[in-house]
């Protein structure tokens, strides 16, 4: 099982990699849809749809993401470059997205509602999958080494809490959702990130870097809503009866699985870079 793990990171990290410093634009978009597509197929799974339903779900994904790029070219990087349209396209995505993640999640988790509506499991999926596919793409603008930078977020809170819990854990964070997560696991997730942060803080976009307050309130922010997302996708297997979205990467169960946190946290990143930007 380890070595299965094992080669399969080695696959994905070589795929992602080479994909995020050596595609052109156009091919970037295709990975990412390609990946967002994978993950659409898999959000059928939690919705219990048929097989024949999941390939429809994950077609369809594809299809909006072409529609949006032949439409917008300029807000995917493509065409004239990446422009002003950016900000008016990102805003239909990011915005419901923040409000989704910061005041609807929080409480979906408390009430535990099941995906019960196959309108608004389909609208939540949307909702979860088109604007972390809008900010891979977008975050990509400020450079292959900017995104690989603001991934390592979400990757060291999880490095955090995963040590900390296995040493320190005794207070379960959510025993109905997840058991293995704990407090202790939360607070060591949200010090890597802070160190991390700290020791990037000249890199940090303008209005950031030169006010530690802040920087460090937006640290705290994305380390709660990384964890809210790996929450979400937990509560939702649960009630759907899966351990793993999926088993298309061996050893390490599906592609929400490896976003589940990028997902809440991305459009996040994306929504105050762009404000930031234009």
């Amino acid at each position: 099982m380890l070595r299965t793990r094992v080669i399969t990171a080695i696959v994905l990290f070589a795929a992602f990699f080479g994909a995020l410093f050596y595609l052109p634009p156009l091919g970037w978009l295709l990975f990412v849809t390609a990946v967002a597509s994978i993950a659409a197929w898999e959000w059928g799974a939690l919705m219990r749809l048929s097989a024949a339903g999941q390939v429809s779900l994950g077609v369809l994904l594809a299809v909006l993401c072409a529609i949006v790029a032949v439409l917008q070219p300029g807000a995917v990087g493509l065409g004239a470059g990446f422009d002003a349209t950016a900000w008016r396209l990102g805003a239909y995505f990011y915005l419901p997205a923040a409000v989704f993640w910061l005041l609807l999640v929080p409480v979906w988790l408390q009430r535990r509602w099941p995906l019960a509506n196959p309108v608004l499991a389909l609208a939540t999926g949307m909702v979860l999958l088109l604007p972390v596919w809008l900010a891979l793409i977008q975050l990509r603008q400020a450079g292959p080494l900017a995104l690989l930078a603001i991934m390592a977020i979400v990757w060291l809170a999880d490095i955090g809490a995963y040590f900390a819990g296995r040493s320190l854990g005794k207070h379960k964070l959510a025993p109905g959702i997840s058991p293995g997560k704990t407090w202790e696991g939360a607070i060591g997730g949200a010090v890597a990130v802070l160190a991390y942060g700290l020791l990037m803080s000249s890199r940090m976009p303008t209005g950031l870097a030169g006010n530690l307050p802040l920087l460090l309130l937006v640290l705290m922010v994305l380390t709660a809503i990384s964890i809210l997302g790996d929450l979400f996708e937990s509560l939702l297997k649960r009630q759907a009866g899966l351990k793993d979205s999926s088993s298309i990467l061996p050893g390490h169960g599906g592609v929400l699985d490896r976003i589940d946190s990028l997902t809440s946290t991305l459009p996040l990143v994306a929504l105050v870079w762009l404000v930031t930007r234009l």
